[in-house]
């Protein structure tokens, strides 16, 4: 083979090489930023791209996902001199990696010294109780501030978190004292409660039993005055019942008699009945009328003529 053939064909394939090899894939959430002969030129979105070979160079890879940052605990002093240790947790995400790149020297190092500055002037207008007490209102304070530094550098601050306040032993030791005597305190007030809500449930319930013993003795006197009332109601109409009958049975017998047609013999007989039943009585003195004793006389006559 001649040799300007081989040095072509080797030119070619080193040419192809050199192609496949400057071929960039940019995956998702990435971004490839590119310099040409030092200078920024560009930066690749996800993709297929192409370098210039010996010109272009991928200065660097740059993520765009939400990337945390966990930094190490910071001595703050609060309002009323008290020494603590605060670790915060930055949630971040690059918003232009141009800016990333360029902006400033050690991002992460320039957010981690940003955090702790800003958390210092925050906790130092704080004390002890409130900054206990008061964890959003720092966090929130605390990514308004990095947020707007960290515009101009590309970086996003979604978020920041207080992950642990450590305030001295002494301090630890006399909050739980103060814990331990509120709970101990809340206990007495709780028994005492209890004690005057039982209290309370007895007198109701004694209350509510005297109140239902009235009310049944009430029920019962109704009752017995319902039954008296019953029973003189039933013998007044027993005694109007038999008083109708009777005055019944007597118009009844006058009424037979009437039909009879019965004469003055057989009423003055009647009469001389009644006379002998009243004559069975305990009355002392009698008077007889004059008709009865002039049948009585008719009677003695009717028996003398008899013998």
């Amino acid at each position: 083979m001649n040799p300007f053939t081989i040095l072509i064909t080797l030119i070619i394939v080193a040419l192809i090489a050199l192609v496949f090899a400057n071929i960039r894939v940019v995956p998702q959430s990435k971004a490839f930023v590119i310099e040409r002969l030092g200078a920024y030129s560009t930066t690749w979105e996800t993709g297929l791209h192409v370098k210039i070979p010996f010109i272009e160079r991928v200065a660097k890879t740059v993520s765009l996902k939400e990337q945390v940052v966990d930094f190490k605990p910071q001595p703050v002093i609060t309002k009323d001199n008290v020494t603590m240790q605060i670790d915060t947790v930055v949630f971040f995400q690059i918003t232009d990696p141009k800016l990333y790149c360029y902006g400033v020297e050690s991002p992460i190092s320039a957010i981690e010294n940003l955090s702790a500055t800003t958390l210092r002037n925050i906790i130092g207008e704080l004390e002890l109780d409130s900054t206990l007490t008061s964890r959003d209102t720092i966090n929130a304070k605390i990514r308004v501030i990095l947020d707007e530094a960290t515009d101009p550098w590309g970086i996003k601050v979604n978020r920041v978190e207080l992950k642990n306040i450590i305030p001295p032993r002494e301090i630890q030791d006399a909050m739980e004292k103060q814990m331990k005597a509120e709970r101990e305190r809340r206990e007495a007030i709780l028994r005492a409660e209890g004690e005057k809500q039982s209290r309370i449930l007895v007198a109701e319930g004694h209350k509510e039993s005297k109140i239902l013993e009235a009310e049944a003795e009430k029920q019962s006197a109704i009752l017995r005055a319902e039954a008296v009332k019953e029973a003189k109601i039933r013998e007044a109409e027993g005694e109007a019942e038999a008083i109708a009958k009777v005055q019944q049975a007597s118009a009844e017998a006058i009424k037979m008699l009437n039909e009879a047609n019965a004469n003055d013999a057989v009423l003055k007989l009647k009469a001389m009945e009644a006379f002998a039943k009243a004559a069975d009585g305990q009355a002392t003195k009698i008077i007889i009328p004059s008709e009865i004793q002039s049948l009585a006389g008719l009677a003695e006559g009717i028996v003398e003529a008899a013998k």
